[in-house]
């Protein structure tokens, strides 16, 4: 046991079977503008190695690479092309995928001149990104200044989480590292209780499906936890529907 969450090994060079395809037409997926936000997630791919899909115009077969390093700074990072060949110059589509439940994927122009290594390429942040997350249900994300928490009990020791998001099928949470020390993918949470506002609570079997370590601008380093609902009482999944039906929209 560590004191403190420990990140995932990173992932070793993209192999083919982790080629990515495009964000279909008929999907709806959100933009994403923020250069804060868009860093941040640049910077969580470049740590876990997440193999990134490379669409240059005009080119038939796309290209694998990984994020070598983020300077959020300037702001740009370096591409760790895999194979023996550049990116011909011209604009390209990059699509990588963020924890397992979503797709993030944005469009830059180049010349793509390499660095002293002619696998090194450094490229710009995109000045927006489309997200698409695959949740089979909508997601409803929590109020700031509401009452919204995950409590549950684990190795008898008690856990109360900020609830950042909600739908039928799953919750989202957060947490400091030290808070997730003993938190892992696959581990069943028994009997959480969700509080969903001032005077709704229920209680579910949770399953942690994602955990992904963040840099908050307000709140420093942090864990985003994704759990799926494992087991829950009819009368209160009917109770989260309607929830979630009720606010859909708003």
């Amino acid at each position: 046991m560590t004191d403190s969450f420990s990140r995932p090994p990173r992932k070793g060079p993209p192999r083919p079977d982790d080629l990515l395809a495009r964000i279909a037409p008929t999907m709806s997926p959100h933009e994403m503008r923020d250069p804060f936000d868009i860093g941040e997630t640049l910077t969580s791919l470049a740590e876990s190695g997440e193999p990134i899909t490379i669409f240059p115009a005009g080119q038939t077969e796309p290209m694998l690479a990984r994020i070598a390093s983020v300077d959020p700074e300037e702001p740009h990072f370096v591409l760790d092309l895999a194979g023996e060949f550049g990116i011909p110059p011209g604009p390209a589509t990059f699509v990588a995928a963020l924890g397992g439940n979503a797709k993030l994927q944005f469009d830059l122009e180049s010349d793509w001149t390499a660095l002293d290594e002619p696998n090194l390429v450094p490229a710009v942040f995109p000045e927006t990104c489309l997200v698409l997350n695959r949740r089979a249900a909508p997601r409803l994300d929590t109020p700031v200044n509401g009452n919204y928490a995950a409590t549950f009990t684990l190795t008898n020791k008690q856990f109360e989480l900020p609830l950042c998001d909600y739908s039928v099928g799953g919750v989202g949470l957060r947490a400091l590292p030290e808070q997730a020390a003993e938190l892992h993918l696959g581990r069943k949470l028994k009997s959480v209780r969700l509080q969903l506002g001032p005077a709704l609570a229920i209680v579910a079997d949770l399953e942690i499906r994602l955990l992904r370590p963040f840099r908050s601008f307000l709140l420093g380093e942090q864990v985003q936890i994704g759990c799926s609902i494992d087991n829950i009482e009819m009368q209160m999944r009917q109770t989260l529907e309607r929830l979630v039906t009720s606010n859909r929209g708003r």
